[in-house]
């Protein structure tokens, strides 16, 4: 085999691929040996059909299969001696036809393109990094979660009429254009939360009401958010849309949650049995888990500024032509050349974030072991269940984190987070952000802004 480059540019490369017949022809003849052995022919056992028949009818495909594994390899092994930097895979050159006959074989010449990733040098594009944000647990903030904590921990109670606050338990019936009951409609039973409620007049109607009471509403009004309300109808998004006329709304039961009071008891649900013994250190305890959990959120909001400056500041060139050709012929679903000039600005963006990510990792030597997906998996799980004041700890996390990994899909997303993290703890050591104390409302607006 001869490979013969040709540099077109600083990040394209054709090659010129030259195959002999003593390149291919030993494992072509094995090849053929080996499917004689499998092939079914009728006048013929398993294994005995004449090798000429063989030949003649399977000779071009199994040649074909063959030439393009050995072009494969050939391919690759030049990449790598070459330490060639590649993006995508080498495609042949859509302007030219390989030469060759394959009716009687000989020498074949095949042309490729190849795509180089670009040099970066990171001192140009680390510059102005964002502020690093702080978030501390205010008095306010504090006051309205020992509240929310003791409305959750607190219990039911029966009422005779209906006010704010309270919950109205109803039974939900289908109603047809005389306002009766639609015979075979749709029945469901649902809670409403008057003070959740966004519209006014359904809102009103809910207020006053005892057991046994009914009325027609409009399905719309139980709620702004179409799945909402396609849940307490028990039916789908889809199948809301094909819904028309009112409900019938009877009341079944009045409760009202009547919220714990802020005692050991309730130091003891939220903390364990005398973890905490009075409401200063209850406070205090709280305010850490609240930092706790803002120091994530601006955690996150910080590096995506910071990988989304480094992108802004990097002006570097990629062999466009050669990629949108590439995602063309390697995507999954036909795709037109309209949808990659659409997508094209993002997928080349996410690809220098790659090429970014790649020389972090070498330069810092930084390596992903299964004990690191493992802990970043049970951390990701510990505080999503922490954000609705359930610990998990020991065998249980292990369980979750072990089945979470076990999803593809789901792995790969906790790997890209730890080697993301890994590798923007590596970049911001060479940089010194600034650190800001803000309010929570006041990086909510940050957040918003940032689209978070």
């Amino acid at each position: 085999m001869e490979i013969t480059p040709k540099q077109i540019d600083d990040l394209n490369i054709h090659l010129t691929v030259k195959l002999g017949k003593e390149d291919y022809q030993d494992v072509y003849e094995q090849a053929l040996k080996k499917y004689r052995k499998q092939v079914n022919m009728p006048g013929f056992r398993k294994g005995n059909v004449p090798m000429s028949l063989v030949q003649r009818q399977y000779g071009k495909s199994i040649l074909a299969e063959e030439i393009n594994r050995i072009l494969n390899d050939g391919l690759y092994n030049h990449i790598q001696t070459n330490k060639l930097s590649i993006l995508g895979n080498p495609l042949p050159v859509d302007t030219e036809t390989p030469e060759g006959d394959w009716d009687n074989p000989d020498t074949f010449e095949f042309q490729y393109e190849i795509g180089l990733a670009p040099e970066i040098d990171l001192n140009n594009v680390i510059k102005n990094p964002p502020v690093r944000f702080v978030v501390k647990a205010d008095d306010k903030m504090l006051d309205e979660h020992v509240d929310d904590l003791s409305r959750r921990h607190g219990k039911l109670e029966v009422r005779e009429i209906s006010e704010e606050q309270d919950l109205v338990i109803a039974k939900l019936s289908q109603l047809d254009e005389d306002g009766n009951i639609l015979e075979g409609g749709i029945e469901s039973e649902t809670t409403f939360p008057i003070d959740i409620i966004e519209d006014a007049d359904f809102k009103k109607k809910l207020i006053g009401l005892k057991a046994g009471d009914e009325f027609a509403a409009d399905p719309m009004s139980f709620s702004e958010d179409h799945d909402t309300v396609a849940n307490r109808l028990g039916i789908t998004h889809e199948q809301l849309h094909h819904i028309k006329g009112d409900f019938r709304v009877h009341v079944k039961e009045i409760k009202r949650m009547i919220p714990h009071e802020v005692n050991q008891s309730l130091f003891d649900k939220v903390f364990g049995e005398n973890e905490v013994t009075d409401i200063e250190s209850f406070r205090s305890k709280l305010a850490e888990q609240l930092e706790k959990m803002f120091e994530r959120d601006t955690e996150f909001l910080f590096k995506r500024q910071f990988s989304e400056g480094i992108l802004d500041n990097l002006d570097t060139p990629l062999p466009d032509a050669f990629l949108k050709r590439w995602i063309q012929m390697t995507n999954d679903k036909p795709i037109t050349e309209e949808q990659i000039k659409q997508e094209y600005s993002g997928y080349s963006r996410h690809l220098r974030w790659q090429l970014i990510e790649g020389i972090v990792m070498r330069e810092n030597e930084i390596r992903i072991t299964e004990d690191d997906i493992q802990q970043q998996a049970k951390g990701m799980i510990g505080a999503q269940y922490a954000q609705y004041g359930i610990p998990l700890e020991g065998e249980i996390l292990d369980n979750l984190a072990k089945n979470s990994l076990a999803d593809r899909k789901e792995r790969q997303r906790v790997i890209d987070i730890l080697q993301e993290n890994r590798v923007i703890e590596a970049l911001t050591s060479k940089v010194n952000p600034a650190e800001q104390q803000i309010s929570y409302d006041e990086f909510l607006t940050v957040a918003r802004e940032n689209k978070m």
